[in-house]
């Protein structure tokens, strides 16, 4: 398979990724208004490791090794923990549509986690359009906040760096695990620690409205387990900074959602910024990306 093949099928995926991750705050914020954030956080980790556990037995998936269990850690601690956490505490304050424009800076944070953990080396153009979109979702949050960061912005960016982390170190992970091996069992090495956080959290009573319940069951079974099938994927196949842009599509998806789930409604400037964040992301599909010598190719079929 061409190169030029994997990065488009690298993007295809991406996309479709992108797509389902961009509910994810919408879902959060329907989950948060009658559940603990805590519980919605962490508890979606819970229902999904049981998800992964079902997938691992049923393909007889061998154990980790000790080099992939250590980074296996680092997955959980970024996208099992980190993200859902941060980003659930934020949907408390602020609208999901606002935390869906802040999180256009994902594409960065993954990029640069990608060239920490896994060699690659993007071009002086690439970095070029990855701040101005970084720039752009900068000044959109100081603008809504009235010239400084709320508790949320500074929740996002904390969600933002727990997933580029975690994104960055899953792809690399997926050269020889393969990507639902890698957050199959990055959930279950996080199950123990959640257990008690859950329990204490949890809501007295399962009379909690049906549209916190149905936004609680996407987050667990969609953002937390499904999504990350195409999204490792398409990471290993087209290249972690490349692919990881097509998270600056994830802003106006989310804008979108919100106004249809939740009956949000976006002003000018979010949609100027939205449209902005997706013309970057437009110019930096051109950008060259190269893989340091020596930095293995991820293998997508791995096993």
């Amino acid at each position: 398979m061409s190169r030029e093949r994997d990065e488009n099928l690298g993007y295809l995926y991406g996309l479709v990724a992108v797509a389902a991750f961009a509910v994810t705050l919408p879902a959060t914020r329907a989950a948060v208004r009658a559940l603990d954030p805590v519980f919605v956080g962490l508890g979606r980790a819970i229902g999904a490791a049981l998800l992964g556990a079902i997938f691992l037995l049923a393909t007889r998936a061998r154990l980790p090794t000790r080099s992939e269990a250590k980074g296996l850690v680092i997955v959980a601690a970024g996208v099992v923990v980190g993200f859902p956490l941060f980003t659930a505490l934020a949907m408390r304050w602020v609208d999901a549509s606002h935390g869906g424009v802040v999180l256009g800076l994902l594409p960065l944070a993954t990029a640069a986690a990608g060239v920490l953990l896994s060699g690659e080396r993007p071009s002086a153009r690439f970095w070029v359009l990855a701040l101005a979109g970084t720039a752009l979702v900068a000044g959109y949050s100081l603008t809504r906040a009235g010239g400084s960061l709320h508790l949320a912005d500074l929740a996002l960016f904390a969600a933002i760096a727990s997933a580029g982390i975690g994104y960055a170190e899953g792809a690399r992970l997926s050269r020889t695990l393969g990507g639902l091996q890698v957050i199959s069992w990055a959930l279950l090495l996080s199950v123990p620690f959640l257990i008690v956080p859950v329990v204490l959290s949890a809501p007295a009573t399962v009379d909690v409205p049906l549209g916190s319940w149905l936004g609680f069951l996407y987050v667990m079974v969609v953002s937390q387990f499904l999504g990350f099938v195409p999204w490792y994927r398409g990471l290993a196949l087209g290249g972690i900074a490349k692919v990881g842009q097509t998270q600056l599509l994830q802003p106006m998806l989310t804008i979108g959602a919100s106004a249809l789930l939740l009956g949000e409604s976006a002003d000018r400037l979010t949609w100027i910024v939205a449209a902005l964040v997706l013309a970057v992301v437009a110019l930096g599909r051109t950008a060259r990306v190269t893989v340091a010598q020596g930095a293995a190719r991820a293998d997508p079929d791995a096993r």
